[in-house]
């Protein structure tokens, strides 16, 4: 069974580890992405994770340059002074704009669910035809708002080839069951390739996915 969702946007960046101090989008949302999005929708980390299956682009890949203020600084309690010469700065972005996916997902229960599994898929539904998210989606970034609801297969993908190369797949590991309290990050990638438009995303538990050592 799966979850059928289309989540649009004006802009996206989807930044890769490598190229973050001068934002550089992926040419399409890594399955990270794909899964945050999914879980500022519905999400009940004890119960399940999300697994997402393919990736469809529906709309032209665009990029777009522009300048954005950051601060260098991590968030505290303390409040930031935008004045302040010390802590803002200005970087390059090259972001994705219009854009428009197709994200298929599935729903994963965890071993300690005793629940009946369409039961989840049921009340995510409901939150999807009702537009009820726990946090507004952000497509790569908090700043540019995600829209979403659940495709009807209306938009075709687009007509195009493309190989990524490496791409992020996800930062955790989504079955250490430190993930309901304090997970452990645990880089892993695969070779992203789009075909006509699909990019397929294999298990977290498939060979293709290349994982590393857990990061304290």
């Amino acid at each position: 069974m799966e979850i059928l969702l289309e989540v649009w946007g004006d802009f996206a960046c989807f930044t890769q580890p490598w190229s973050k101090v001068e934002r550089l989008s992926a040419p399409f949302p890594t399955p990270s992405a794909a899964r945050g999005i999914l879980s500022s929708i519905y999400m009940k980390p004890a119960e399940f994770t999300w697994q997402i299956n393919r990736i469809e682009v529906l709309n032209p890949i665009q990029y777009i340059g522009f300048k954005r203020n950051e601060v260098k600084c991590t968030v505290s309690n303390s409040p930031i002074y935008s004045d302040d010469n010390d802590v803002r700065t200005q970087r390059q972005t090259i972001a994705l704009k219009d854009v428009r996916y197709r994200i298929a997902a599935s729903i994963l229960p965890r071993p300690a669910f005793a629940g009946k599994e369409a039961q989840l898929y049921a009340q995510a539904l409901r939150r999807i035809r009702c537009g009820k998210a726990y946090a507004q989606p952000g497509l790569g970034l908090r700043e540019f708002v995600g829209y979403f609801e659940e495709s009807d297969l209306t938009r075709a993908p687009i007509d195009q080839d493309l190989d990524a190369g490496l791409m992020v797949y996800d930062i955790f590991d989504q079955k250490d069951p430190g993930v309901q309290k304090k997970a452990h990050p645990r880089l892993a990638l695969y070779h992203a390739v789009m075909k006509k438009g699909v990019i397929q995303v294999p298990p977290y538990d498939s060979p293709e996915v290349m994982k590393g050592e857990f990061m304290c």
